[in-house]
């Protein structure tokens, strides 16, 4: 690591500028070295691409420590108990869990989540974007956000776990709330947000829950509530945390994938005209270019539960890494041109799903949508272009915007 480098002139998560395009700076991070401290959040930043893909699937680190320490063995704080609705339902979930309890679950919740399961939704999700395309086309556009990218996953989870059509528009509020406390740093304003969105989210699954136990369907949460395997089963809790997880996972990092694409495809015209000329040939590479170039998810956190080395850095117990999903992703070491956008692109080994016992359950899923939609534009919209500057969310890690007003 390069000592004379100094981290917060280049990583700036608060700046606007540097959330509007954090790029350059991840590769001032990359070529200074393979570890950074950063004293803000007392984290150590790994950007580089080889480092974040091996420590995704080092045992030595975990999403939590709480199965092998205390608190106070960790040298950690507790949470405020203020904020114990939130820690409930978050840490019962499989993404803040270790084995053997993130195994068990993680096995009983494939049992429901099968690739069967996302390949009987097909017909649903091509036929939902369709029609949201529709909608948008007869109004001459609109904000892609607002009629496509958040109502299409939304729906679809929400069809999937069997939340009645009435109640869908609960979901993205609470989710939203929720996800705010996996920023840097979430204020007591976030907190209190995410606090009463957890107590509103659990009493809502627990009585739906409790109406799937006497009432079974084809839903996920029936299926939650039938998975075994050798007498075990899902508590409550368990299927409530899985419930959240899978509405929070599968639906936040595919709004902000469909409108970080459009986005890119508008100021890459050239690449947006080889697609419009060759959907059937492109849009699977292009699914999978537009997650990398500008990852819906850009830092992923995880607690040095043993001693490690990182570039002749020794980074000791009880330390937090933020694995750098962004800057892996635009690696020269592993990508070519990789500040280009390539919808050709074939060889691309992008870690916005994650890796390791932790990759996302739900990427059949987020690949399905994001395809669906991707192809329903470019059929029913082919003249589709930007009406004016989209907006931006603040946020820093989960990365999308909040506006982005479309003509057709």
């Amino acid at each position: 690591m390069d000592a004379a480098f100094e981290v917060t002139e280049v990583f700036a998560p608060a700046s606007r500028e540097f959330v509007a395009d954090p790029y350059p700076a991840y590769a001032r991070l990359r070529e200074a070295g393979r570890a950074h401290h950063y004293a803000p959040t007392d984290q150590w930043l790994i950007p580089h691409h080889a480092d974040v893909s091996a420590l995704l699937r080092d045992r030595r680190l975990g999403r939590s420590y709480l199965h092998r320490f205390t608190h106070e063995e960790f040298g950690r704080p507790a949470p405020p108990a203020a904020h114990e609705p939130f820690h409930v339902l978050n840490d019962h979930g499989m993404l803040d869990l270790e084995a053997p309890a993130h195994t068990r679950i993680r096995r009983l919740v494939a049992k429901a989540f099968t690739p069967r399961t996302v390949e009987r939704l097909r017909p649903y999700v091509t036929g939902l974007a369709d029609r949201l395309v529709a909608g948008l086309v007869a109004d001459g556009g609109g904000d892609l956000v607002a009629r496509i990218a958040e109502p299409l996953p939304v729906a679809v989870i929400a069809e999937m776990l069997g939340v009645p059509e009435a109640d869908r528009p609960l979901l993205r509020p609470w989710s939203a709330a929720i996800c705010g406390m996996y920023e840097l740093n979430p204020g007591p304003a976030t907190a209190a947000r995410a606090v009463r969105a957890s107590v509103e989210f659990t009493a809502y699954l627990r009585e739906l829950i409790a109406v799937r136990r006497r009432q079974p369907g084809e839903d996920l949460i029936s299926g939650l509530i039938a998975a075994h395997e050798d007498g075990e089963s899902l508590s409550e809790q368990e299927m409530i945390s899985t419930c959240v997880l899978l509405l929070n996972a599968g639906h936040e990092a595919t709004v902000n994938a469909t409108v970080n694409g459009w986005y890119a495809l508008f100021r890459h015209p050239a690449q947006l005209a080889a697609l419009r000329a060759d959907p059937a040939g492109l849009v699977p590479a292009a699914v999978e270019e537009l997650m990398r170039y500008d990852s819906p998810l850009q830092l992923f956190e995880r607690w040095v539960l043993d001693d490690i080395e990182i570039g002749g850095v020794t980074i000791p117990r009880g330390a937090e890494l933020a694995l750098l999903f962004g800057s892996a992703n635009h690696d020269p070491a592993v990508f070519d041109r990789p500040a280009g956008l390539d919808l050709a692109r074939r060889d691309n080994p992008h870690l916005s799903f994650g890796a390791g016992i932790h990759y996302c359950i739900g990427a059949p899923l987020a690949r399905l949508e994001l395809t669906a939609s991707l192809r329903a534009l470019l059929r029913g919209a082919p003249g589709l272009r930007p009406a004016a500057e989209p907006r931006r969310n603040p946020n820093f890690v989960i990365r999308g915007l909040a506006e982005l007003l479309v003509e057709v």
